[in-house]
């Protein structure tokens, strides 16, 4: 794993979902949507999208959960989500908690409207530190990096520039097809 470099088995940014933190999560999905259809099928699709701001720099990701806690505007009342992730949900917690904020109380017919009006840039998430590597870096650096930070994807970087996104299944794919050509 220390010959394989990361930029071996990333994703090119090109071949990546890509939006405007200014567009709508209509056009979000959509983008990924069309991201999908060009991916090879010989690989995962995509399960985020990449945001950019007015110099097509990437500032931020868009995941699958970002864009439907972004369609319920009543998870920003319950402030961070990630506290409670951990401590394990009660069927009753569960039930209490959307009948309190009014969770989905609204129809999901009414999914357009709310796509339309809801920007990404205000439910992107902004990587930390942590979710950076260099095309040049080891796959291993990149493993431990995955494994230690919980991350489902690093941000590949070339100098200053965002060039590609190392996905957890792209690297469980090459460590499964290593796996398979063992002689055990």
């Amino acid at each position: 794993m220390k010959r394989t470099k990361v930029k071996d088995v990333m994703v090119p940014i090109e071949e990546y979902a890509t939006v405007s933190a200014e567009a709508n999560l209509h056009s979000a999905v959509m983008a990924l949507d069309e991201a999908q259809k060009r991916f090879g099928q010989d690989r995962y699709k995509h399960r985020a999208i990449l945001v950019y701001d007015e110099n097509r720099r990437i500032v931020g990701k868009l995941s699958q959960l970002d864009v439907i806690r972004g369609l319920e505007a009543g998870y920003k009342k319950l402030g961070d989500l990630k506290g409670l992730s951990h401590s394990g949900f009660s069927p009753e917690l569960i039930k209490s908690m959307i009948e309190r904020y009014s969770l989905w109380d609204e129809p999901l017919q009414d999914i357009c409207r709310k796509g339309a009006k809801t920007k990404v840039r205000d439910i992107m998430y902004t990587p930390s530190e942590g979710e950076y590597v260099k095309e040049d870096a080891s796959l291993a650096e990149a493993i431990h990096q995955l494994v230690i930070g919980r991350h489902q994807s690093l941000l590949v970087t070339r100098d200053q520039d965002i060039v590609g996104i190392l996905r957890l299944t792209d690297v469980f794919t090459e460590i499964s097809d290593r796996m398979r050509a063992c002689e055990i």
